[in-house]
């Protein structure tokens, strides 16, 4: 007995922790050839870049803007490969650790965001937030950190150079802010090995993203990865860590604005531009600055979706970034 137990502990492969190196690659594509190869059960550590790739920093200006090289945006780790991993398995990303680097930026890019059409010039903020605490947005005004990674997925079956923009049933842009440390993201494999890649750090975000960019970050971070062999999901799924979804801006309740209509995305710009509207009016904010501040803490959702011919969807304040 003492033998055969002593051989299934041999043959049992013991968690590895493995360190992803300072290869990054831009689009989505299954060929790319693996930075790391993986066991189920084994913990990766990262040095993720900014979504800019470094386009913007600490000091940068306008200029970085208007100089803005699209094609350098969203480096991403990877690809990493799972052993064993296969199409119609799920693998399984634990979100173990996450951590800022000391500055942050949002910005307006033209063309971009909920309401492209009136903000209509480029504007840029960037943040100290060597605190390790909160965005201080204004001297009154701190929006606590709560990092994540706006983009994790794996390949995608396609063939080809696919854009990293868009997300899709492999995961990948997701911006799913509650994707913070403690958290679980299952993703339905595609191809053979996974292809898992990350990027795309965020000090903190609301709900929606509403001016296209979060509080873009360099991030320190660990996932464990779990392989579970014939389940298959359809899209992304993730159970969020215990507690509640809003910890750290609840406390002192919220303000909220409403678009009602037959059109979804509409109502989301109405409820928006009221905040907007709201932000300027109470807090004396300028209109482009409202406009990054609910992209930064404000929450979209979708209140009602049943009574046709309309629909509300609503847009919540925390109180509590007030100080």
């Amino acid at each position: 007995m003492s033998q055969v137990k002593k051989s299934t502990v041999e043959m049992t492969k013991q968690p590895t922790t493995h360190y992803s190196p300072a290869k990054y690659h831009f689009v989505w594509d299954n060929s790319l050839t693996p930075t790391l190869t993986i066991e189920s059960g084994d913990t990766v550590v990262f040095d993720f870049e900014d979504g800019s790739d470094q386009q913007i920093h600490p000091g940068a200006g306008i200029e970085a803007l208007l100089n803005y090289d699209w094609k350098r945006t969203y480096p991403l780790h990877g690809p990493i490969y799972i052993n064993g991993a296969e199409p119609g398995d799920t693998l399984e990303i634990e979100v173990l650790d996450l951590r800022t680097k000391g500055w942050a930026w949002t910005a307006v890019l033209e063309g971009f965001g909920l309401l492209p059409d009136e903000f209509d010039e480029p504007y840029l903020r960037v943040f100290d937030i060597s605190n390790g605490d909160y965005i201080p947005f204004r001297e009154d005004i701190h929006i606590p950190i709560e990092p994540f990674l706006g983009i994790m997925g794996v390949a995608p079956s396609r063939k080809g150079e696919l854009s990293l923009a868009p997300p899709d049933i492999n995961g990948g842009n997701l911006d799913i802010r509650h994707l913070t440390r403690g958290t679980k993201l299952f993703l339905p494999i595609q191809v053979p090995g996974a292809l898992f890649s990350a990027g795309d750090g965020h000090a903190v975000q609301g709900d929606g993203e509403l001016c296209l960019t979060a509080a873009e970050c360099p991030l320190y971070g660990s996932l464990r990865f779990t392989l579970h062999k014939n389940k298959t999901i359809s899209s992304p799924q993730f159970i969020t860590s215990p507690g509640s979804l809003t910890p750290r801006t609840e406390e002192k309740g919220f303000f909220a604005t409403t678009g009602i209509g037959p059109d979804l995305m509409k109502c989301a710009q109405d409820a928006a531009r009221s905040m907007i509207d709201h932000l300027e009016a109470e807090y004396g904010l300028s209109r482009y600055d409202a406009y990054l501040l609910c992209s930064l803490a404000v929450d979209l959702k979708i209140s009602e979706i049943v009574d046709k011919p309309n629909y509300v969807v609503s847009a919540y304040l925390p109180l509590s970034i007030f100080k």
